[in-house]
């Protein structure tokens, strides 16, 4: 008699939207992964690119919306085994917004690496993002001073590296570039 092959497990969206509040995770290619606490340097570099984007959106009346974490994305609305929760989101087309947040692929997605996620952010949400036609993906890395940034929309998918004493223009705008010398002398040495 043959063995039986164990069944596969894995969790889906729905799943996800029944965990407690309490528990921060995300939902990866259905398999919970717990989110890591957040820093005082990770909060206030959110914090100013949060203001940044959104003034910059505010001041040239734009369509795109702006969400901090927590937030959740499906970034692939054909894959219910994903639900992410990115640091900030950019979305331009307000027909993938629901009242739980967005279903299909943000224009772009910005990470907040911590040490605990690095894998994540690196590797697991590279291709995510990259296959469900996320435009444009950063992440920062407050521990090495660095931003990786993931121009997806215009074919690049090795990421540029730029330092916190870098001004770094936003592919998706034609007018938009963030200081992040700026967001350096904003944080608590």
């Amino acid at each position: 008699m043959p063995l039986s092959q164990p069944k596969e497990t894995y969790f889906t969206a729905e799943d996800y939207y029944n965990t407690s509040e309490e528990n921060r995770v995300e939902l990866i290619k259905g398999e919970f992964y717990d989110m890591a606490s957040l820093s005082t340097t990770h909060q206030i570099i959110s914090r100013e690119l949060l203001i940044d984007i959104s003034l910059f959106i505010r001041g040239n009346k734009g369509n795109c919306e702006v969400f901090s974490a927590p937030f959740d994305v499906q970034p692939d609305e054909n894959d219910d085994r994903t639900v992410v929760v990115p640091d900030i989101s950019v979305i331009c087309d307000r027909d993938k917004l629901t009242e739980r947040g967005c279903k299909g692929a943000p224009d772009w997605i910005i990470e907040i690496a911590s040490p605990g996620n690095m894998s994540l952010d690196y590797i697991k949400k590279v291709s995510i993002y990259n296959r469900a036609g996320v435009r444009l993906y950063w992440i920062v890395n407050p521990m090495e001073a660095k931003v990786g940034v993931f121009d997806f929309g215009n074919g690049k998918d090795i990421p540029e590296e730029y330092t916190f004493d870098d001004s770094i223009k936003v592919s998706i705008y034609d007018d938009l570039s963030i200081d992040f010398k700026k967001i350096k002398d904003s944080l608590i040495s």
